[in-house]
């Protein structure tokens, strides 16, 4: 779709809700199908780009909803830390290789600047136009 010329590509999972209740796997299960697969997916991706020269005409966004406790719950599973985000940008012509933002010890709050969703807009619409 890229090498094509299409602007925007968007890929869903099935979902990273790992609360342990009838809709997800106990004890962190899921991760270990779930993480392989994100991985390799997304190395692939990256690799193709940089074989393809296409690096810098290509922002990839790999994101979820929101952040997830450290500590697993009475149930075996992780509730949500609505404050914190996990993200992970690649291509789009940004300086790779960087951390942006730094959370607590407890992966609870952010502990530096606090970046919203409208940073993440803007970043996106910033590639997207310019």
């Amino acid at each position: 779709l890229v090498e094509r010329g299409v602007g925007f590509v968007t890929v869903s999972d099935c979902g990273w809700d790992m609360h342990a209740n009838n809709n997800s796997p106990k004890n962190m299960e899921g991760l270990k199908w779930l993480a392989p697969q994100v991985d390799h997916a997304v190395m692939a991706f990256v690799e193709d780009l940089k074989e393809r020269g296409l690096s810098d005409r290509v922002l990839l966004v790999v994101t979820g909803e929101m952040g997830r406790t450290p500590r697993l719950s009475k149930n075996g599973g992780r509730d949500h830390y609505g404050n914190l985000t996990p993200l992970v940008l690649a291509g789009g012509g940004l300086r790779m290789g960087q951390v942006v933002g730094k959370s607590d010890a407890t992966a609870s709050k952010p502990v530096t600047k606090t970046y919203k969703p409208a940073n993440l807009f803007s970043t996106v619409t910033h590639f997207l136009f310019d």
